[in-house]
């Protein structure tokens, strides 16, 4: 499951569902998650009973279907029939469906929750990252990707200068702190997402390396005041990643990396003409599933 954005809780919950192919799943995520006001949580899941894809949103209720039903008219090119179901407020349903999962091994690390009781692999590097109303556990694609393209990029070089944008609970931020003796900025537009990436670095044992902000991409005056960066971490979404390529190209420091996530496969094409126009050139492109990872470098 991929939660793309998440809010606190309302006084009052419903949760959209539809069985939909995997490919018009994700499309319908990706499109609710750039509309900040139609949903708390947008994901797809596969049916592990009967092997169907199934979008799900959770919104306050009541939820503004003809909004929905436009929305999958123009991403889909039909017809969609929601089912609405009440769901108790009082549950964070971000929270308990990533309850339980087992702990992820990606670059080197070892993401765990504290419900995990089994001893930590001596060879691997710890996080420990609970489930929680911010993206980010280690167990999509797109974050195990990230975590193995930052090894990559560290087996290399060793940044000094380095900020993650759309930061969630902070995994990828934490990671870095894990591995470098530096400073971290990490950004988000939810504040939900930046709390819980503070308490996720002090809990982690790295809270002093890494800074917090609430911004809209790269619209805060601290982004640029610390630029140039030589590490670009970014896991967010095709649509965002692509036009912020301009101003990650302001950004970046000459010979630094950027590592961008939360793309498509079918995607990754677009993403990287952007961030080549932008001055970078493409060093690796990691494929898990559906998701792409690219590495890139700035010229």
């Amino acid at each position: 499951m991929k939660a793309e954005r998440s809010r606190g809780p309302p006084m009052s919950v419903d949760q959209l569902s539809v069985s939909l192919t995997k490919e018009q799943a994700y499309a319908l995520v990706d499109a609710v998650s750039e509309r900040d006001e139609l949903a708390l949580t947008a994901s797809a899941h596969e049916n592990e009973e009967t092997g169907e894809w199934v979008f799900e949103a959770t919104c306050d209720s009541p939820p503004d279907l003809a909004a929905f039903s436009e929305l999958a008219r123009q991403v889909l090119g039909g017809e969609v029939t929601f089912s609405v179901e009440t769901i108790d407020p009082e549950v964070n349903w971000v929270a308990k469906s990533l309850e339980g999962l087992a702990p992820v091994i990606a670059g080197g690390f070892y993401v765990y929750g504290s419900h995990a009781t089994e001893p930590v692999p001596e060879h691997l590097t710890p996080m420990r990252i609970e489930a929680a109303q911010a993206f980010g556990t280690g167990h999509h694609e797109t974050t195990t990707g990230c975590l193995e393209a930052i090894e990559m990029v560290l087996r290399k070089r060793t940044p000094s200068r380095m900020i993650d944008i759309g930061t969630g609970t902070g995994v990828l931020a934490i990671a870095l702190a894990k591995r470098v003796d530096a400073k971290i900025l990490a950004t988000d537009i939810d504040p939900i997402a930046v709390t819980t990436t503070i308490d996720n670095a002090n809990d982690n044992g790295v809270g002093a390396q890494i800074d917090t902000i609430e911004a809209t991409g790269l619209d805060h005056p601290e982004i640029a005041g610390r630029a140039p960066y030589d590490l670009i971490v970014a896991n967010i979404l095709a649509g965002p990643l692509t036009e912020l390529a301009p101003g990650m190209g302001r950004i970046a420091q000459p010979g630094g990396h950027a590592i961008l996530s939360g793309i498509l496969n079918t995607q990754a094409d677009g993403v990287i003409a952007a961030y080549e126009a932008a001055g970078f050139a493409l060093v690796d492109h990691l494929k898990r599933k559906d998701w792409t990872t690219l590495v890139l470098r700035k010229g």
